[in-house]
């Protein structure tokens, strides 16, 4: 007999353990709760432009992330750099980074030697942390416990290059304040992009919305695979049932609340709504992820009658801005220049009103890019993402949660879960893949089937 299994959430790591459970041969429905597939990286309209719900950015690296673009059909859109390269905006004009072809850990030495943001004695005790970098193991568990501040303080990084290239990387891939982050979570960063591979740390922008990239080609696959996809439908409840399996309580727009069955769950949603829905199924300690808490991440979104500058994207550092794309072709935009701002870690940001923070941030564009002093701002407004990540500070580790849970049928996937990965895209598609792996085991007792996404390492 065909089990039957639902996926509480289409995000990510929903759509990669759905289409992973139907190429097994399950019965895979998918609940969402929103009105879209795509979770945290996905996109809405606001009048005639199409707005990303975050500046997302993918790297080579991201070896399962690409592999789900396969599946979907949509390796072609997404571009990448023929090599690592960002345009940093500091005092005194811009450095660029840019790595060469040497092979590791050598193709970034010349980018390092070359950027004079940094005085030369911090750019040659730069070279040394990052070759005792190389060297951690980031699965110690003793690293759970640390602060990178604290390494890098005790191996000669200043203040000066903690800010303007150790933040650089660190704040905007854990979204915690580089001296506060995790140091374990900040190893496998750095050691897997920017000191692995020479191409690691290639980056890759979607040429198209989020929405069309992740949620309009998962729900063509998710279709043509025979899974459902109920949009609109939040689980409020699941529970054990009479005679093995579990009952799920959805509420559905104006309609009335219904009940129905399945032989396996995965609960593919943030940590506080996976912790009270696992604790109704019976899972122990569950309560515990709560702890993970959450960092917000602040986007300021600005559009001018002309264009303001003609790179893709830019860092600045001694900046309130932290990252600026142009996201003038995504959006749909016609005339002029649309840049959206990312300030990851925006604890200080995410309460101030969008009028003070127009008031900071544009003359500070203003200041960064000369050209937007004699452009017109024709529109401009702010989004916020109170809980866009777990907060990936010291002690985070011990929280996350493998796939598996007390319960025999109930699995849990979604970048917090403990998938080696700090909270990314590429974490939340490793997840994913593990949580079906978990309940192909457990409801099929057989290995899963290699389709064309592989399966989490």
């Amino acid at each position: 007999m065909t089990r039957a299994i639902s996926v509480i959430g289409g995000g990510l790591a929903g759509v990669t353990a759905a289409i992973d459970l139907a190429d097994a041969g399950f019965e895979v429905s998918v609940l969402e709760a929103r009105p879209r597939l795509g979770g945290a990286a996905s996109s809405y309209q606001r009048g005639d432009l199409t707005i990303d719900n975050g500046q997302h950015v993918i790297l080579r690296c991201c070896e399962s992330y690409r592999g789900l673009l396969n599946r979907l059909g949509a390796t072609d859109l997404v571009r990448f750099q023929e090599r690592f390269d960002v345009t940093v905006l500091g005092p005194g004009g811009a450095a660029r980074l840019r790595r060469s072809g040497l092979p590791s850990p050598l193709h970034m030495t010349g980018a390092l030697a070359r950027y004079r943001l940094l005085p030369l004695a911090d750019r040659l005790a730069v070279g040394r942390a990052a070759l005792a970098m190389r060297v951690i193991d980031q699965a110690d568990p003793a690293l759970d416990d640390q602060r990178l501040g604290d390494w890098l303080g005790a191996r000669g990084q200043g203040e000066l290059a903690r800010r303007r290239l150790w933040d650089l990387f660190i704040v905007s891939a854990l979204n915690i304040a580089g001296d506060e982050a995790n140091l374990g979570l900040a190893a496998t960063v750095i050691k897997t992009a920017l000191l692995g591979a020479k191409d690691a740390a290639d980056i890759g922008v979607a040429t198209v919305p989020l929405g069309d990239l992740h949620g309009l080609a998962a729900a063509e696959v998710l279709a043509g695979l025979g899974v459902p996809v109920r949009m609109n439908s939040k689980v409020t409840a699941v529970r054990p049932a009479a005679g093995g399996g579990f009952e799920l309580d959805l509420t559905r727009d104006e309609a009335e609340p219904e009940t129905v069955r399945a032989d396996g769950v995965v609960l593919a949603v943030p940590a506080g709504q996976a912790s009270r829905l696992a604790a109704q199924a019976g899972v122990g300690g569950a309560g515990r992820w709560d702890g993970l808490g959450s960092s917000p991440i602040v986007n300021v979104h600005v559009i001018y009658d002309r264009p303001v500058t003609d790179l893709p994207f830019v860092a600045a550092v001694e900046s309130p801005v932290q990252w600026v794309f142009d996201k003038t072709h995504v959006a749909g935009l016609k005339a002029g220049q649309y840049l959206a701002v990312s300030l990851s870690a925006a604890d200080e940001f995410v309460n101030v009103p969008a009028a003070q923070l127009r008031e900071r941030f544009l003359p500070e564009l203003a200041r960064l890019f000369p050209a937007a002093a004699q452009a017109q701002v024709t529109n401009y407004f702010v989004t916020r993402e109170r809980r866009a990540t777990f907060r990936q500070a010291p002690g985070c580790g011990v929280l996350r949660p493998g796939a598996a849970t007390s319960v025999s049928g109930l699995a849990l996937a979604g970048s917090w879960t403990d998938t080696g990965w700090p909270d990314t895209m590429e974490g939340a598609v490793r997840s994913g893949h593990s949580a079906a792996q978990l309940l192909i085991n457990e409801l099929a007792g057989r290995p899963l089937a290699r389709a064309t996404l592989g399966v989490a390492k």
